[in-house]
């Protein structure tokens, strides 16, 4: 199949490389001409385990090929995919879908041809109905009498393992009002079904209510349990204990239910605010969504006074900091917990030397006026004359740490681990003082 995706940002690259590497004809387009230079010559913009592997796989097969020409990439192609950004808009809090209506307006400007129109973004229900209105206002514009298709198709790709979500996904969500459409999607995404993939279809609203619907139950039973651990405090019960018990039931399952900093990211914060916008349309208030946006933001502000209660003042002390991205696997620091504990304790006068395996470009950037943060290569080298190691990020190579070494560098052995990734009896039998979350 000839394909087009617009937009190469987390959703549309991923998408352009899933989509080549089982064998269709891709053309990802964006108007960043520096992003489409170094993506034509296989650099990828982002870090996501086993990206440029596929890219640079697919470049060589000439199955995938990047452009700023609009016109090239629609013209070239018969499914055109709409991936670009909907971001949180600050003042409402709702869904800012102008990228994709714009582009819903270049497309009807542009087709010469039928083609099917995806909205592969993350949308409230309702923007595909707009997106085929803007496409053929456009198209009456011009006295053009072509036929198109408009589908749901929303991504469920979880940072850290994007690639494997798209080649292996647990489900493939289209939505769908027209028979044409669910026969042009059904050899689409023949690849997946005859490998035993399941392509479920459903009408477009649905659709796109899946993907707001899925991250917000997520998100909910994150700040379940860190609500859960926050009590396990007062009542000396231990997480771990209570995790155990709660996911060895086969309805609830331990996925998500790791207490900690609470979560981060592109689309879990902004998807669970949005929903809850959504109903406030409908005059219905969604009131367990919202305790769950306050109780992530809360357990935050749980974690950091820990560390101002042993300090009292923080002002003079130096820390070191494992973790910037807001989970393992990615280089993507938006709505981080680490932001929060930088801003916090340097503006109290604390000094932070950073590290992360992946993030540290990205938190340089965004830090770039704050003289109170440093970064090193080596996560051991953060340690040096340090009061304390306070742990943001569960990354693998942390989790391995060698204590012995840990406790000679540090100024005090003092440890505040956000994402309980170490034992406390250990760490106690090793001298530290180990503050975790709700044990």
């Amino acid at each position: 199949m000839k394909i087009s995706i617009i937009g190469t940002g987390y959703v549309g690259l991923v998408s352009s490389i899933g989509l080549a590497e089982n064998g269709h004809q891709v053309w990802s387009m964006d108007t960043n001409e520096s992003k489409i230079h170094f993506l034509q010559r296989g650099i990828s913009p982002i870090y996501e385990k086993g990206l440029d592997k596929y890219l640079k796989k697919n470049l060589e097969k000439k199955t995938l090929s990047f452009t700023t020409s609009f016109e090239k990439a629609i013209n070239n192609s018969k499914f055109i995919f709409i991936a670009v950004g909907t971001p949180m808009k600050l003042d409402t809090e709702e869904a800012d879908i102008s990228s994709v209506l714009d582009v819903a307006k270049k497309i009807g400007q542009t087709i010469n041809e039928n083609k099917i129109i995806i909205v592969k973004s993350t949308v409230p229900m309702g923007t595909c109905e707009q997106t085929k209105s803007i496409v053929q206002e456009e198209l009456d514009k011009r006295g053009k009498n072509i036929s198109f298709e408009i589908v749901s198709n929303p991504e469920f790709l979880r940072e850290g393992c994007a690639i494997y979500d798209f080649l292996e996904p647990d489900r493939i969500i289209v939505g769908t009002d027209s028979e044409k459409g669910k026969q042009l999607m059904e050899e689409l995404y023949l690849p997946w079904s005859r490998k035993g993939y399941p392509v479920i279809f459903m009408d477009l609203a649905s659709s796109e209510m899946s993907k707001y619907a899925s991250n917000a139950l997520l998100a909910t039973k994150i700040s379940f349990i860190n609500e859960i651990s926050k009590l396990c405090e007062k009542t000396s019960a231990n997480i771990d204990n209570i995790k155990k018990a709660l996911g060895s039931d086969p309805r609830i399952s331990p996925h998500f239910l790791n207490s900690g900093l609470g979560y981060g990211g592109c689309c879990f914060p902004k998807d669970v605010k949005a929903l809850y916008k959504i109903a406030e349309q409908y005059d219905m208030e969604m009131n367990i969504l919202k305790a769950t946006d306050k109780t992530n933001q809360e357990q935050r502000k749980f974690f950091i006074n820990k560390i101002l209660r042993k300090y009292n003042d923080v002002n003079g002390k130096k820390f070191s900091l494992w973790g910037l991205a807001f989970k393992p696997g990615t280089d993507d620091i938006r709505e981080a917990p680490s932001i929060d504990i930088i801003k916090c304790l340097t503006e109290k006068g604390a000094k932070i030397v950073a590290h992360d395996p992946e993030a540290m470009n990205n938190c340089s950037a965004f830090f770039k006026n704050n003289m109170n943060l440093s970064f090193a290569d080596n996560y051991y080298d953060t340690l040096n004359d340090c009061d304390a190691l306070i742990i943001a990020t569960e990354w693998e190579s942390y989790k391995e740490a060698d204590f012995h070494k840990i406790y000679k560098l540090l100024k005090n052995p003092v440890i505040f681990d956000g994402r309980n990734i170490h034992d406390p009896q250990r760490l106690e039998d090793l001298n530290f003082e180990y503050f975790s979350i709700g044990r």
